[in-house]
């Protein structure tokens, strides 16, 4: 056997076997691609991290940074004299990470739902969410705050919020409104307000970790703005007088309910604005609709004879009759077409002052009758019928005066003692206002006034006002219709209403007495509106159910307010005769 030996002068590594068959151009174009995309990656990392580091920073900062909004407080609501209506105090809102604040012991999940006044389920349930961010509770009182602060719960935190308290409670509920947990007006003057109320909430720049936890203040702070200040016109001696004197007359009434308004006649500015119901704006649980309306300027309704000077003093104003005029008001009815109107008590012949002063129906819609539908509808207009009263204020209605070419006989003849048209109460208030500006109509005002008040527009001339005056004051002397709203020490005018209400379009055996008036008569200061709804007691005449709560507010105003009286100093004699007009 022969053996080969291997030939010698050749390495293994040598072997032709091993060689690489790839010519040498391509493996250096092969080095040279690896070198041109390593520097490709080397220039595009220099361009991210140095040049252009937007996109790196924008997806950093979305993982660990956050802008943290510093909340701004709500403006203060004061009444005239800068008494507190409505302040914010500082609160704590409890938030947490569900995912974080699940791992907590049992033991923990039952401290922390006690001190938020929660039960367990109710806690769990609020952790149950998907999401990273999850309200527990909100408006937490800052010692109770404090408290889960100190037990250091996982995954639960805090903010700074702000809380509405509103110092006079039920008396100021439905002028001042209140606000929603995230401190938004809903009602009254919260939200008639509230891009003056709310300022502009601040913010600053931190970063957290992934437990939400603030590790590092990086930005600069951008401080709050918090809302102005409103300073409303309102009298908070005077609000109490109406909120009170209203309040007794609704249940000394048996009445389903009543509104009361006072206006500086000088100005035009709402002193007082009360309703019976009302409600505690500071604990809202339970309420009803009921509560919640402003019913003397949402609610309208038809009322009745406190129309009747107004038609007097279009009669006077275009020389139709004089305060002395004889009106033959016998036998106390007077048939138009197949309707009858009759007054409630038998009248024969009586002047004009008289038909104001006795409330006669049919004197007045003789009166009304010597018009044209358009003449009357005009004045009506003028007054500020059918209009909103432009307050601003949320809900506030227009009230209803139809077209006059739509009118009949009968409708203007009702139309001019207070039936067939629906008026606020607030819009009631404001027609007076030219009895008590010697013809002017003025515009009302829920804020101060702070410089010359404007002026109003003239409806009628001073002279037929003065007349018109003296039937008013007539009014309340014994003979007329209101004697219980008499005022000592002051001369008081005013007028009677009693209407009954509508439902579904019929009178129904539902009444609402009012009283409108305005003194002192020889230099008027103030003009009160008082509204009760349905009152069920011994009587339903306006004179009898509105009239005394109109002469303690007046009363209690003017001497507040500090005006002189203008009568001598003794005790009214109050009449003692069944129901009035």
């Amino acid at each position: 056997m022969v053996v080969r030996r291997p030939q010698r002068g050749h390495r293994y590594t040598e072997s032709p076997v091993l060689q690489l068959a790839l010519q040498g151009w391509r493996s250096r174009t092969v080095g040279l691609l690896l070198m041109l995309a390593f520097l490709a990656l080397v220039g595009r990392s220099f361009y991210l991290q140095v040049i252009h580091n937007d996109f790196l920073q924008e997806k950093g900062d979305s993982r660990y940074r956050r802008d943290i909004e510093i909340s701004a407080s709500r403006g203060k609501i004061v009444d005239r004299h800068g008494d507190m209506l409505a302040v914010s105090t500082p609160m704590k809102s409890i938030w947490a990470i569900p995912g974080d604040a699940r791992t907590m012991s049992t033991p923990q999940k039952r401290q922390l739902a006690e001190l938020l006044d929660l039960s367990v389920r109710e806690l769990d349930g609020k952790l149950a969410s998907e999401k990273t961010f999850t309200y527990v509770k909100r408006q937490v009182p800052p010692e109770t705050a404090e408290r889960i602060a100190a037990q250091k719960f996982p995954g639960v935190h805090q903010e700074k919020e702000y809380r509405r308290f509103y110092p006079t409670g039920d008396m100021t509920a439905h002028i001042v409104g209140f606000t929603g947990v995230d401190d938004k007006g809903l009602e009254g003057v919260e939200l008639a307000f509230q891009n003056s109320l709310l300022g502009r909430p601040g913010s600053r720049t931190v970063i957290r970790d992934r437990r939400g936890n603030i590790v590092e203040d990086v930005g600069a702070t951008k401080p709050p703005q918090d809302g102005k200040d409103i300073h409303l016109a309102l009298d908070s001696k005077i609000q109490y007088l109406a909120y009170s004197h209203l309040k007794a007359a609704v249940e000394a009434n048996k009445a389903r309910a009543g509104g009361a308004v006072v206006i500086d006649a000088r100005s035009g500015e709402i002193l007082a604005l009360a309703n019976w119901p009302t409600y505690n704006p500071n604990n809202r649980e339970h309420l009803s609709g009921a509560q919640l309306r402003n019913r003397a300027i949402t609610d309208t309704y038809e009322p009745g004879s406190v129309m009747k000077p107004f038609t007097a003093a279009l009669a006077l104003e275009r020389g139709k009759v004089r305060i002395d005029t004889v009106i033959d008001c016998a036998p106390g009815r007077l048939t138009i077409g197949s309707a009858t109107i009759s007054d409630a008590h038998k009248h024969g012949a009586l002047t004009v002052a008289e038909v104001i002063q006795k409330s006669s129906n049919v004197g007045t819609v003789k009166m009304a009758l010597g018009f044209q539908p358009k003449e009357m509808w005009e004045m009506y207009d003028r007054l500020g019928f059918g209009q909103a009263p432009n307050l601003g204020f949320p809900g506030e209605v227009n009230g209803r005066l139809r077209p006059w070419k739509n009118w009949r006989p009968i409708e203007q003849a009702t139309m001019s003692y207070g039936h067939g048209i629906a008026v606020s109460l607030i819009q009631m208030a404001r027609a007076y206002t030219v009895f008590a500006r010697d013809g002017e109509l003025m515009p009302l005002s829920l804020t101060r006034i702070e410089e010359t008040p404007p002026h109003g527009m003239r409806i009628f001339s001073p002279q037929t006002v003065r007349e018109v005056r003296i039937m008013l004051e007539m009014a309340v002397q014994p003979g007329g219709t209101a004697p219980k709203a008499r005022v000592a020490g002051y001369r008081v005018g005013g007028k009677t209403g009693t209407a009954h209400k509508l439902e579904g379009g019929v009178y129904a055996r539902k009444y609402i007495g009012s009283f409108v008036g305005l003194a002192p008569i020889s230099d008027p200061r103030l003009v009160v509106a008082v509204m009760i709804d349905e009152p069920s007691g011994t009587s339903y005449y306006g004179g009898d159910v509105a009239g005394p709560a109109f002469s303690q507010i007046m009363g209690g105003a003017l001497r507040t307010l500090g005006v002189a009286p203008d009568a001598p100093l003794q005790v009214a004699e109050v009449a003692a005769g069944k129901g009035r007009l």
